[in-house]
């Protein structure tokens, strides 16, 4: 069926362009040969030129498509595989990306409850540093007080009582001594 196909593609076009008209070099022709075209001979020579082509030439183009197609083939395997390789490295760095998500989200709530702490700490302390601060500042404030008191009493006593007002014998001062050394 092929062949059939083959030839009939050869012979159509030449039979439409084949002239039929009468020229000079067609009437030479006829002259030499007897017939008045050469449209068979030149099929029978087409013929014979595409036979010489097919059997010198069949093998080799068989051969290199053949062997375009192997190498396709291997290149497509090649390229096949590395997809494979990179959907495998593609879903690795996947799952390290969300174990890194998973560990930092750990990391940002392990931060936010030590800062709590942390904060909480300083709050305490703070709290406690006041505490003691006030407790300071409340002592400073009764021994300022009292040490207003006692100027305020020796200022009184030394402007209204002189020494002229008390009368010490010395059984007194003996007296008075040996109480503040006990």
């Amino acid at each position: 069926m092929k062949r059939v196909l083959w030839i009939s593609l050869l012979t159509v076009p030449v039979l439409l362009l084949a002239g039929s008209g009468h020229t000079e070099e067609a009437s030479r022709y006829f002259a030499q040969t007897g017939r008045e075209s050469d449209y068979w001979p030149r099929v029978f020579n087409f013929i014979i030129f595409a036979g010489l082509l097919w059997y010198l030439l069949a093998n080799p183009i068989k051969s290199f498509f053949a062997n375009r197609s192997a190498q396709i083939s291997d290149r497509l395997k090649e390229i096949e595989e590395k997809l494979q390789v990179a959907k495998e490295e593609k879903k690795e760095a996947q799952a390290r990306l969300d174990e890194s998500l998973v560990k930092a989200e750990q990391i940002i709530q392990d931060a936010k409850q030590e800062a709590k702490l942390l904060a909480e700490k300083i709050a305490a302390a703070n709290a406690q540093e006041l505490e003691v601060l006030e407790k300071q500042y409340q002592e400073k404030i009764a021994l300022e007080e009292r040490k207003a008191k006692r100027e305020a009493v020796d200022q009184i006593l030394s402007e209204n009582i002189g020494s002229d007002d008390i009368m010490l014998d010395s059984k007194k001062i003996v007296d008075i001594i040996s109480r503040k050394v006990a």
